[in-house]
């Protein structure tokens, strides 16, 4: 058993091999592993059981049931700590460092750099309205302020002469009449 205090320098070529064997070995020794004339997987152990067993005979479905038992789930910490080291232990802070506070960084009016495109841009992008600008001058706009009100919304809309509802969307359209389509094909064939 190679534990976490091997250390050995990059020229010693043997002491490497034997730990990257080590490393890599399988879940299951494949010299002990073997079909018997049934079809059946038979592993040999490499010590015998206390009652006596020296052998594992399992049918090939039950040994992939095993294999996908110890195959750890996806994001799941493998690592495990015990005594001192454990989360919960009550003096594990003084054994434990803390991690070195991060410096804070000073907030500045540029907005950080995102993958999302600003609402603006998407609209001069999309509907070709650039509100940025305005219509009479071509000047530089700024927002004031955003009305969410609905009634207020509905008092502006109306002094200006604009509709305040919205339009009414087009209907569903339903499947396609059968009858009518038959009836086409017909004089289209005709």
């Amino acid at each position: 058993m190679i534990s976490a205090g091997v250390a050995f320098t990059g020229t010693e070529r043997d002491k490497i091999e034997k730990l990257c064997r080590y490393i890599a070995r399988p879940a299951v020794s494949l010299e002990r592993l073997s079909l018997n004339a049934r079809g059946q997987v038979v592993y040999r152990l490499k010590k015998p059981y206390s009652d006596g067993t020296t052998h594992i005979v399992m049918s090939q479905m039950e040994l992939l049931e095993r294999l996908a038992a110890i195959v750890p789930r996806p994001r799941v910490h493998l690592t495990r700590f015990a005594g001192v080291f454990a989360p919960h232990y009550k003096y594990r802070s003084m054994v434990v460092l803390k991690p070195m506070a991060k410096a804070q960084i000073p907030e500045s009016d540029e907005a950080p750099a995102k993958s999302r495109i600003h609402w603006a841009q998407l609209l001069k992008r999309v509907f070709g309205i650039d509100v940025d600008k305005c219509l009479r001058c071509q000047g530089p706009m700024r927002i004031i302020s955003a009305i969410e009100d609905p009634l207020t919304i509905k008092k502006i809309l109306t002094h200006l002469g604009v509709p305040h509802k919205p339009p009414m969307p087009w209907p569903a359209r339903g499947p396609p009449d059968l009858e009518a389509l038959e009836t086409q094909q017909q004089f289209d064939v005709t």
